[in-house]
């Protein structure tokens, strides 16, 4: 299979993957024709990148990052907790919160035993998804990424389940904003994005009064927009000043933003995600919290067409654990030429480096 980008899928090609909805339910299932008129309701639906079946890379496979079983058990929590928010004062959100807070620890709970289980490097890019809410499917993700951070960085058991129950309820304030400006699909005004920014205290003020759950869960809520430099919001503090689970939080927040399929712009690819958090590194993001990301997550996917500096073009097979940038390439082309298929291991070949990734339709 191959990651393509659906505005260069031609007509004829076949699904690779099964496109779910946010509830687990197929849209398209794998080995299926696609027409234009499938292709273009895929790029109205806001998905960047799909995986088709490709004769030279039939072989390469992968396993998605949870299990559908858990997924669907996280996004219903996610969504029926968040939706009663929604309709709820402050002080009786709370109260729902606290009703679910057992719930949504077994969640963190089965999230950790599958990422712990699976020794892959983390990619949630393979798992082609539209969505109604981007918050419950955001946050979900986030998640993910915050404890895959976590347990690259040792965190205990108890300090990583904190976290994890940090990362799913830290958006929970937007539940709070109105829906036409959490909803809008376009730039928002200078007063919509004051709106929006009330977000972190609106969840601090809700997570506080839960008495389920630790305090240090709701400064995650109140933490996760907060930057380095202090240039964050709500209260521009910085550096040590704030708590690690919201440094954590505040790289998986931003790498998930900018890597998601969103209606009005398309996803980055997880490499171009990366160097965003580096280049905020120190000024913005904390640097340890990056490099614990960049060792846990796969930068270059599984069934991604990569370019190397010598000439020679593949597809990303196989992961290097705990080496992101190194990944092993099924090399098909040498200076433009076809090649028969072979396999590189970049970690035995130190020379070799990435100088780029191509998703476009592949050459037959």
């Amino acid at each position: 299979m191959r990651l393509v980008a659906t505005e260069f899928v031609e007509p004829g090609s076949i699904l690779g993957k099964a496109i779910l909805n946010d509830k687990g339910q197929v849209l398209l299932n794998e080995g299926v024709e696609l027409g234009e008129k499938v292709i273009q309701r895929l790029q109205e639906k806001g998905i960047s990148y799909i995986y088709i079946k490709d004769e030279a890379t039939a072989d390469i496979s992968f396993k998605s990052a949870i299990s559908e079983e858990l997924r669907k058990e996280a996004m219903n929590t996610i969504e029926s907790t968040f939706a009663q928010v929604q309709k709820e004062s402050s002080i009786s959100s709370s109260f729902v919160i606290e009703k679910a807070s057992q719930r949504f620890t077994e969640v963190i709970r089965h999230l950790l035993s599958e990422i712990k289980n699976n020794r892959d490097l983390l990619t949630l890019l393979s798992d082609v998804y539209t969505y109604d809410n981007y918050i419950f499917t955001h946050s979900l993700n986030v998640t993910m990424y915050s404890l895959a951070i976590g347990m690259e960085l040792q965190l205990r058991p108890r300090e990583l389940e904190l976290l994890g129950l940090g990362a799913i309820l830290h958006d929970v304030g937007k539940m709070k904003i109105p829906a036409e400006i959490l909803l809008k699909p376009g730039k928002l005004t200078e007063e919509e994005f004051f709106e929006v920014k009330k977000h972190p205290e609106e969840g601090f003020n809700i997570l506080r009064n839960v008495q389920t759950i630790s305090l240090l869960v709701a400064h995650c809520a109140y933490q996760h927009h907060e930057r380095m430099n202090g240039s964050g919001y709500p209260r521009g503090i910085k550096g040590a000043d704030i708590h690690e689970y919201g440094r954590i939080i505040a790289v998986a927040d931003v790498f998930d933003a900018v890597t998601s399929n969103r209606v009005y712009r398309r996803a980055m690819l997880p490499h171009d995600g990366l160097e965003i958090l580096f280049a905020g590194v120190g000024s913005l993001f904390d640097q340890k919290v990056v490099e614990a990301f960049r060792r846990a997550v796969a930068i270059y996917p599984v069934g991604i067409t990569v370019e190397l500096n010598d000439g020679r073009k593949g597809v990303v097979s196989k992961q290097n654990v705990g080496v992101s940038d190194r990944p092993f390439v099924r090399i098909l082309e040498e200076n433009g030429q076809t090649v028969e298929p072979y396999e590189l291991d970049m970690c035995a070949e130190l020379t070799v480096v990435i100088t780029g990734c191509d998703t476009t339709f592949p050459k037959e």
